[in-house]
């Protein structure tokens, strides 16, 4: 038994242990399918025949002392409109990351490739899909990995995430990105232990005891995504829950522009301030690994075609190193 198909398996061996009742059994298995057709209209990869859904009463927990607002944040390591969001949610945390803490959670975006739904039925069937998507979101992705070595399921990467957060919470936001650029742009199935193991280390993670943690502790954690999952009502990714401290709640679902977050945010905190951060190129390397072009013109205010001759000059100069693919580029400083 591969490695991928023996973490899926062990999932699937618990989730049924839970689920006795056969009821139980069929809505898990309903919530599970997700066809990964994401709609660039809505900006959501959403479960089959699932609408959003209100956000549930008082019960997401208590909120952090130190910040205000907390964010529930449901994603998948291979969701495309998540990643179209990328640009969106760093600019969020740059401004207003002193009032809110966000929390992220691991939805299940395809448990595996048993179902025929929304027409995607086959790996090959999200290639294209994917192409399309990176021209709406102006974000790279190269959906020729669906062709050339197609990922079986999304758990094992999710599971991976979980185990990353029990090391290092900063460390395992980067690896959730580092895999993600793995996935969008350099068509590698992050479902192995190869690339995982990679990802680990390129992230100061100790990449065997995450490999381990993979088949304990983090697939419960996973496990317990899921079940959130379901009982917020989530059918769909990407969706983020804000509350307050009283209670109240307001919901950010699918692929937004910018200002619907900032207003979801000042809807709960109305006193809510954009912080000044630096934004020249320089201060923005040493803050992030890496950045795609969409990511540097939403950070520094300008547009896509300035923000394209700013990044292309300093390439030019060697301070920058530019990964390109047939959709965009990302960018990386060059660390002397």
């Amino acid at each position: 038994m591969t490695y991928t198909k023996y973490l899926f398996a062990t999932l699937l061996m618990t989730t049924q242990c839970t689920a006795q009742d056969p009821e139980q059994k069929q809505k898990i298995k309903s919530d599970a399918g997700n066809p990964l057709l994401c709609n660039p209209d809505s900006g959501i990869c959403e479960i089959p025949g699932s609408r959003p859904s209100e956000v549930p009463g008082n019960n997401a927990g208590a909120v952090k002392k130190e910040k205000a607002i907390r964010i529930l944040y449901f994603t998948d390591p291979i969701c495309s409109s998540c990643w179209g969001i990328e640009p969106q949610l760093r600019r969020l945390k740059a401004e207003y990351g002193d009032s809110f803490e966000m929390e992220y959670h691991m939805g299940g975006l395809l448990p595996d490739w048993s179902y025929n739904a929304g027409g995607i039925s086959k790996p090959s069937d999200v290639a294209s899909h994917w192409e399309e998507a990176s021209h709406y979101y102006r974000m790279p992705i190269d959906g020729s990995i669906w062709l050339e070595d197609p990922l079986s399921s999304s758990y094992p990467p999710s599971i991976a995430f979980k185990a990353a957060q029990m090391q290092n919470e900063e460390r395992a936001l980067r690896f959730l990105r580092r895999i993600r650029e793995m996935v969008f742009m350099e068509k590698k199935n992050i479902t192995k232990e190869e690339h995982i193991r990679k990802a680990a280390s390129d992230c100061s993670l100790d990449a065997d005891k995450l490999i381990k943690d993979m088949k304990g502790p983090a697939l419960k954690a996973f496990q317990d995504d899921l079940e959130m999952t379901r009982s917020q009502g989530v059918r769909g990714f990407p969706s983020l829950i804000f509350s307050d401290a009283k209670g109240n709640k307001r919901q950010v679902y699918g692929s937004r522009p910018y200002a619907q977050f900032e207003q979801t945010l000042k809807e709960l905190l109305p006193d809510a301030a954009p912080k000044a951060f630096d934004a020249r190129p320089e201060a923005l390397f040493a803050t992030y690994p890496s950045l795609t072009s969409l990511e540097f013109a939403t950070l520094s205010g300008i547009s896509m075609t300035d923000a394209e001759k700013v990044l292309a000059g300093l390439h030019q100069s060697g301070s920058l190193k530019k990964i390109s693919i047939p959709n965009g580029s990302l960018w990386k400083a060059v660390r002397k």
